[in-house]
Order: C-alpha cells, then sequence, then structure tokens
C-alpha cells in the first residue's frame, strides 16, 4: 500500500478492521433558513455540500482542488492514513469509518484503489451520505453487481466519475447521433495510446497488478464512451498483449464491437506506445497531458454524416450534392460552449447530493460498462467471440449462486468457460 502525502503518489485508503461498519444513516441537512441568537436568518441559495475525500492520491489531490474552487462544495475532511492535518489544511482521518463516525458529511468522493471501491462506497452508503465514485465501479462485474444492489437497497444516491460524460462535445455529439443528425450510424472507431512514465508503476504497485492494465484504467473510459455514444454492445473480440512492458497486466488491447443497432466498432488502447491520439490529448482536461486541438479520439461514420469527437467536426455532403462518394465533403463544426468535465461532473454530483436529480452515470450503468471490459478481457483470453448479454446473465446467475465470490477469476467474471 503506497504511503505517499499529497504531493507525491496515489495512496491506498484503508479501514481499521477493529471498527465496527459504521451504520447510522445521517440525516441533518442544513436549511436555507437558519435561526441565529433568536432570529431567522434567510440564507439566499443551498448551503455547501460538505464532502469528505477518501484517498489523497493522484486522483484524489485533483477532487480535492475541484471542490476547493467550488462556490457550492466545501471540503470537510479527508481519509488517508498517510495525509496529516498540516498538509491537507482540514481534519484528516486514518480511515473511512472514522472520519463518517467524526464528521456530519453530506457526501463522499472515493478515490482510492479500483480493489477497495464497492466497500468504501457500501459503507459511505449505509452511512447516509451521497457518494461519487471513481471509475472503475469494481474490479469485477460480480463485485459492482453487489453495489448496484446496495444501492436499490438503500435507495442511494451515487455517481461513478466517468467524467468523460459531462463533457460539453460529448453531449452535443449523443445529441446529433440520437436526432439523426449522421443518418443511421454504420461504424465507430476509437483510438487512445500514451507512454506513461515507469514511475507510474514503480511508485504505485498495484497499477501493475490485476485489477488495473490499460483496459481496466484507460479503455473503460472509451468503452463507456462508444456505449453513451453509440448504445449497447451485443458482441466484442479482442487481443490483448504485455510485450511492451513485460508487465503481469496488459499494456496494448485491440478491440473489436458489434453494437445492438448493428453498427460495428474498433478500439485499439495502449499505455506503451507514444502517440497523439486519445481524448486526454484532444482536450485540455489535464493539464499534465499536452494539448493537441487538432487531434481526434472518435471518428463515427453515418449514412448522411460523419463525426468526429471531441473536435466536434462534422462531414457531409452540401445539400444539392447527390449522397455518393463522388461528391465533395464539406466539413462544419457543431457548435458547442466550452466547460471542463471534472468542475462539471462536480457540479452535477453536487445535484445529485441535494436530491434535485438523478445520477448521470448510475451504478448499474457502470456495471453494464464494466461488464463489457470484462467480456472483452475474456475475448482476448480465449481467441472466442463473446456474446455481452450471456455474458451478463451468466454473471448475473452467479452472483445470485454465490453471493460472496468476488475474485476476477471467477467463471463470470472472466474465467475459461464462462459467458461466452
Amino acid at each position: 500500500m503506497g504511503s505517499a502525502a499529497l504531493g507525491g503518489g496515489f495512496t491506498a485508503e484503508w479501514n481499521d478492521p477493529r471498527a465496527s461498519p459504521h451504520r447510522a444513516i445521517r440525516s441533518g441537512r442544513l436549511s436555507p433558513a437558519t435561526t441565529m441568537q433568536g432570529g431567522a436568518v434567510t440564507v439566499s441559495g443551498p448551503p455547501p455540500v460538505r464532502i469528505g475525500v477518501v484517498g489523497a492520491g493522484f486522483m484524489g489531490r485533483q477532487h480535492i482542488d475541484f471542490v476547493r474552487a467550488s462556490p457550492g462544495a466545501a471540503l470537510a475532511a479527508i481519509a488517508d492514513p498517510a495525509v496529516t492535518i498540516t498538509e491537507a489544511a482540514c481534519p484528516t482521518y486514518p480511515s473511512t469509518a472514522r472520519m463518517l463516525d467524526a464528521e456530519q458529511l453530506d457526501a463522499v468522493i472515493i478515490a482510492n484503489p479500483n480493489a477497495l471501491h464497492v466497500d468504501t462506497a457500501v459503507e459511505c452508503l449505509e452511512a447516509g451520505v451521497a457518494v461519487l465514485l471513481e471509475k472503475p465501479v469494481a474490479v469485477s462485474y460480480v463485485q459492482s453487481r453487489r453495489l448496484v444492489d446496495a444501492v436499490e437497497r438503500l435507495n442511494g444516491r451515487l455517481l461513478v466519475g466517468h467524467h468523460r460524460r459531462h463533457h460539453p462535445a460529448v453531449a452535443r455529439a449523443r445529441a446529433a447521433i440520437g436526432d439523426g443528425e449522421l443518418g443511421q450510424v454504420v461504424a465507430v472507431t476509437a483510438l487512445w495510446s500514451a507512454r506513461k512514465e515507469p514511475e507510474y508503476f514503480t511508485d504505485t504497485p498495484w497499477h501493475s497488478q490485476p485489477g488495473a492494465g490499460v483496459t481496466l484504467i484507460n479503455a473503460v473510459h472509451d468503452l463507456d464512451l462508444l456505449r453513451h455514444l453509440c448504445g449497447e454492445v451485443a458482441e466484442v473480440q479482442a487481443m490483448q498483449s504485455s510485450h511492451a512492458r513485460g508487465l503481469e497486466v496488459e499494456d496494448t488491447i485491440s478491440l473489436t464491437l458489434r453494437f445492438e443497432n448493428g453498427a460495428l466498432g474498433s478500439l485499439l488502447a495502449s499505455d506503451a506506445g507514444v502517440s497523439p491520439w486519445g481524448w486526454d490529448q484532444a482536450t485540455e482536461e489535464t493539464p499534465a497531458f499536452p494539448f493537441l486541438p487538432d487531434e481526434v479520439a472518435y471518428r463515427i461514420v453515418g449514412t448522411r454524416a460523419a463525426l468526429s469527437v471531441p473536435n466536434l467536426a462534422r462531414y457531409g455532403y452540401d445539400a444539392s450534392a447527390p449522397p455518393d462518394w463522388h461528391s465533395p465533403l464539406s466539413r462544419t463544426y457543431l457548435p458547442v460552449t466550452p466547460r471542463a468535465s471534472f468542475p462539471a461532473q462536480l457540479d452535477h454530483f453536487l445535484e445529485v447530493a441535494r436530491g434535485t436529480t438523478a445520477p448521470l452515470v448510475s451504478a448499474d450503468d457502470a456495471s453494464r460498462t464494466l461488464a463489457l471490459v470484462e467480456a472483452a478481457a475474456l475475448a482476448a483470453r480465449s481467441g472466442r467471440t463473446v456474446d455481452v448479454r450471456r455474458f451478463q446473465a451468466a454473471a448475473q446467475t452467479d452472483v445470485a449462486a454465490h453471493p460472496d465470490d468476488a475474485s476476477p477469476d471467477h467463471p463470470a467474471t472472466g474465467g475459461r468457460d464462462g459467458g461466452a
């Protein structure tokens, strides 16, 4: 487990096994009208949402900065055994349970290692707080269904952090597809490739262990957006390789997809290859990545027009030209108001926490993305085409029969015989 503080690498949050589960449902919320010295004082607008952050590693530090910059949020506490009050400038706790016991929180942002996501999220839901859970929702589809059940059982408010869905270019592209601006979508291609530095793996050992890998850490974003833009995937084929890095997890994966609506798709992802191509390079989402505004992550092909994302370049024929390949294409750009994904995601989460809107990415929605990721991994290992709905059905049956088995090696979650 990592031990770096706010200025260092990812830190694993841990739960003190001596502490009892926190099950008290918190109902305390600030009211728009408060009483001070015997008189009522009206507060304009809703009060800031008091947020605790679990895990102060790379992603946790980003969330901390976004919370501090938001007028609608207040950073109330951090749970991370390697962070001190002096470093954090707010109360700190060695575990989630102690933070929940000590603080009156409205919401929690969970950014600890993937293997801890489900347990931590359930713990927070049982405490009655809203949850923003970093992706992936779990390290296995079986685990993710346990979280889905917990959200339903507790009537919980939970948003999964597939932050790209909050990018305005994604909403505009989805509207263009849904409104028929491209005609019938027939194909989509996606590419993400960037060479991660060696320290990414050596400073954070879990990055090179099962539960990590380029598919679950990076390609999961692209698969989630492909589902969001083009619909559910019916079948997947895949090949993967760990040749470039020689690690236990894959560094490169190539996928072929058949969507339920009949469209075909492809995705190539690698954390070992230098390229300017991918979402991180084509947006200004993270200052750590160089911004190349002329690059794209996705190309969507329809019977009337094509669209590249996130630059929203639309290629189509003039109304006076016959719609065939001999006619010249014109390029226009779909209008959109720029905004970064993470602040937009936080604003949305504040509304989820207040109970005024449903989450854009629910636990069930994110679970289906994870099922697609695992189906792709199974396809890569087996060399077979995997039917995604059959994979999900097999896993659902197995969850009912073995509710405590969340092993990534279980047949329903990628084992030799499951789901194909």
